[in-house]
Order: C-alpha cells, then structure tokens, then sequence
C-alpha cells in the first residue's frame, strides 16, 4: 500500500500496525478506521467523455498467425462507437505504431479527463510477471528479447494512472497458447495476475496462467460474447463481464473461463437507463422478496440450467455467491475440469486470490474470544464444534447452528436465517457484492442490507497464530421491530488455510442518533481441522 503524501493512508497504516499485532485500534473508533480506507474518487466518470484505444494483431512475420484477432478488433470499435466511444482502431500494428498510439490514447485521456477502454486482441505473454502485447513484427528468440520487441502492459497501466482520469476499462483478448511453436518456448503460459489500479477494471479473456480459444466462427470466443453483452441496456459493466464469464465457461466446458480485477468506486453503463436512482426501502423489500423467492426454488438444484438461469438474471445477486457455488458443485458432477488462477506467490504485481476451501469434516473446530470494540474486555468464549456435514450444510454442536459451506450462518439455537451471503465463494483484491437476509428471532423479524468489498490482503495475529489474511469491509442496515440500526464492520479470513473467520469487528448503532449500541472484536484462539 502506498502511503507517501496521502497523511490519511499514514494514519490508517498506523492504525492497522496496531490491529496487526492482536491488539484492538489504539482507541480508534472503528468508522474511522472505515473511512480512510475509502479513496476520493475526484473526477466522476457520469458524463466525463468516452475513449477507446482497439488494437487487433493477427498477421505475425515470425510467430504463429491467428484468425480472429482482426474481426474482434472491427467488432469492438464498432460496438464502442454505437455506445459513445471516440475509438482508434489499430489493426496488425508494428510496435512503433502500437506505442505511438498508446502514447496519444493515456494523453488524450489526462487532457479531456475521459472513461478510457482500451482493448487487444492478439499474442500475449509473460516475463519476470510483468504482462507483454506482442505486435505483428516482434521478433523474440529468448526471453530476453522480450522487453525489445513486446509492448509492455504494466506501462501502459502506470500512464493511465498518471492519467488522473475518472475510470478506465482494460481488455485483454491475448492469452493465446505458445506463439513461436516449436522455435522458442515461453516458460509460463498466458498473461500473469495483475491486480487493477484505482478506478479500473482490468479483464482478461481466461484465468491468469491459463491460454483462450482464439475461436472458429469469426469472433475469439471471448470477445464474441462481449459483442452480444455490450449492446444490453442498462447492464452494469461488473453485471455485463459475470454474463460473459458464465456464458465462456458454458461454451468452453470449463476449459477457458474469464478473469477480472476490478477497483472500480462507481458504475458504469454502456447504455446507462434513463434514470439512475437508489429505491426506496419499500421498492428494495418488493424485489429483494422476488429474488429471494426465486433463490429458495433453485438453491438446491441437481441441473444446471435453473442456476445458469439465476446466474443472467442476478449476476450480482444478492445471492449469487451461493448460486455459483451451487453451479461448481453441479458442474463438477458433470464433469467439468475448470481452469484455475495459477498460483503465484511471488508475483509483486498483485495480493493474488484464494477460493474459500468447502472441505468441512466432522471435528473441526473453532474457538473464539468475544471483546469488547472499544475497552478490549474479553467477554466470554465460544468453540464451534462440526458435527455433521451434509452436501449443502454445516452443522455444529448437534445443531445449535447451521452453516452453508462457505460460512455464511443459517441458524443460531432459535433463530432463522435466510439467504446471508456475507462470505464469498473466493476472494480477490477489489471483489465487491452485496447481501440482503433475513433473520427471524423468537422476538420478531429483521432485515439487513449489506455492501461488502475486499480492500487489503495483510499479516494479522490472533491467540491463534499469525495469518496472511484478506481483509473485507462491510456496511448495512438493519431493519428491525424498532427501526433501522446501522452496521460496520470488517473481518479477515484466510480462505485457503482455514474455513472460518479468523477475525471480525462489528459496529451497531441507531441509525438517527448516531448511539453505538453493540461494538464487538470475535477473534480466533485455537482451530483444528481434518
């Protein structure tokens, strides 16, 4: 994390030092934890001019030719323009001519402070994790070529940052498998894992480390989707990629499925609708119900179709976690082999991602200290137990609580929850999703509202150990018999090595006065796992 000349940032760093080591924040009230982490967008990106830099590459003198690349590129600026994009096509482009061409696309950007997107079809490859676009003439017969005859990536990202424009979208149709054949082979397939700056969204056509079809019926199959996405009305850009994700992975069997890091702070639409406006509570209840609705006829489906189905209805469903674990259980019956992020723990250029392990056994168990937020007061000290596993649930302590397979509570002695989705199926730097629950109590009905995002991988210590964690930051309503109550909180979880929170604080207070009600630290003594 970068800190110089942000005295904001300083503050936080300073403050999380003090989390890092077990201890609570140095007296820091939470919600001021929560509000340095959130970056000053500036500039909006509502209204602010749209820019397109589309490059196709298929014409290679000494690395294999590719088919599509082309037509993807026409495609693309095509789409873009109808959508309001001033483009610059570039088709089989020299090196020259493809770094003149960046040159003038991050300097249009920092003149008119413009939505930039900048796409490639084409080779790709990696080196020393750095990401490199490889223009028609490249001529490399050792890795160390590579630098001097490929176009770098990464730089084209750091201008873009000094860009200082609103938002930026950054496709990469260019993990082809092994471009020189049998003269030169690369050493890691596909493009590297990169984490997006600020206000990007940065989408390769497959997993980093992975190659993409370069595709048969005119289009690579990644960028075919795109041209049937882009056009939708009033779809989301996060909404429109999930689409093209699944509909990838369907097609390929798994075998290619699409990748994106987002650190987006504000949606965008292609064809935005014609009002853009936050529902009131009445309105957000009424679709929550239907969705809701919906969720419960599928969530334990044996097919794929009914989740595939939710899935382009809901992409960023208040659900769709689930769903999509659900669909992988599904798939993998069938016999699907997906694709995996190769793993890469030295890679400097990004926190990397974890999927949440769902290899629950009878005797695990977790053990916790609840503190007091503030004081640091230990207040008492629970251990979950498994007791049984069944193909959709957790159950602990004979079941005095349930639990799906990534966490999330779906009882609590007496109580009922319905549809909390406030643990992800994987995490990623800049993930965000949203969850709506419901949670009936012997003493009447509450429901929340929660926006949640990743914003940091870092080391914490509890009683139980150092972790490297991913860090979450959440915040909601909830609706109770006596009125709205406002929750914040975060909470650490290191997905690929233990299958419950390693840490979470929690802020409730009254929403129209501000009183804190309840401020909790749970942290994690003692575990064991099968």
């Amino acid at each position: 994390m970068t800190t110089n000349g942000n005295p904001a940032r300083r503050r936080f760093v300073k403050a999380m030092a003090g989390a890092a080591t077990g201890g609570l924040l140095g007296g820091l009230p939470l919600e001021a934890v929560l509000a340095l982490t959130r970056r000053d967008r500036g500039v909006s990106a509502i209204g602010a001019p749209r820019v397109a830099l589309v490059l196709g590459n298929a014409s290679y003198a000494k690395a294999a030719p590719l088919e599509n690349p082309v037509n993807d590129a026409r495609g693309m600026a095509q789409a873009l323009k109808a959508a309001g994009f001033a483009v610059d096509l570039q088709v089989d482009a020299r090196r020259a001519q493809m770094a003149q061409a960046i040159e003038a696309f991050v300097a249009r950007l920092g003149r008119d402070k413009a939505v930039g997107l900048f796409y490639f079809a084409g080779h790709g490859m990696q080196f020393s994790w750095r990401n490199y676009l490889l223009p028609i003439d490249a001529s490399i017969s050792r890795m160390e070529d590579v630098t001097q005859s490929a176009v770098d990536l990464n730089s084209l990202i750091e201008g873009i940052e000094r860009a200082g424009n609103p938002m930026n979208v950054i496709i990469l149709d260019a993990c082809r498998d092994n471009p020189f054949g049998r003269d030169f082979r690369v050493p890691q397939k596909g493009l590297s894992q990169l984490d997006a700056p600020p206000g990007t969204l940065l989408a390769y056509a497959t997993a980093p480390g992975n190659v993409a079809a370069d595709g048969s019926s005119g289009n690579g199959l990644y960028t075919g989707e795109l041209l049937r996405e882009i056009p939708m009305p009033d779809a989301k850009i996060e909404d429109m990629f999930k689409r093209v994700r699944l509909a990838v992975r369907r097609k390929s069997h798994g075998r290619q499925i699409p990748w994106e890091s987002t650190s987006l702070e504000e949606d965008f639409y292609f064809y935005p609708p014609a009002e853009v406006r936050k529902l009131d509570e009445d309105e957000a209840r009424a679709r929550f119900e239907e969705e809701l609705a919906e969720y419960e006829r599928i969530q334990d489906a044996a097919e794929p179709a009914p989740l595939v189905d939710y899935l382009k209805r809901y992409p960023s469903g208040r659900f769709a976690e689930l769903v999509q674990l659900r669909l992988d259980q599904v798939l993998a019956r069938e016999g699907e082999k997906r694709v995996r992020i190769v793993d890469a723990p030295d890679n400097p250029y990004t926190k990397g991602s974890a999927r949440m392990s769902t290899a629950w056994q009878v005797g695990d168990s977790y053990t916790y200290r609840l503190l007091d937020l503030y004081t640091g007061v230990e207040q008492e000290t629970r251990t979950l137990r498994v007791t049984k596993v069944t193909d959709t649930k957790v159950i602990y302590n004979k079941g005095k609580r349930v639990s799906d397979l990534l966490g999330n509570s779906l009882r609590l002695r007496k109580v009922r929850i319905s549809g909390n989705q406030n643990i992800p199926a994987e995490f990623a730097l800049g993930k965000r999703w949203t969850t709506r629950w419901i949670t009936d109590r012997p003493n009447g009905r509450e429901e929340s509202d929660f926006d949640l995002r990743v914003t940091a991988r870092e080391t914490i210590t509890v009683p139980a150990g150092s972790f490297d964690c991913f860090k979450v930051e959440f915040q909601g309503l909830a609706y109770g018999p006596k009125g709205p109550v406002e929750m914040q909180g975060r909470y650490w979880m290191a997905p690929d090595r233990v299958r419950q929170m390693i840490a979470q604080e929690i802020l409730r207070k009254q929403s129209k006065s501000g009183k804190v009600l309840k401020g909790l630290r749970r942290e994690l003594v003692s575990y064991q796992q099968g």
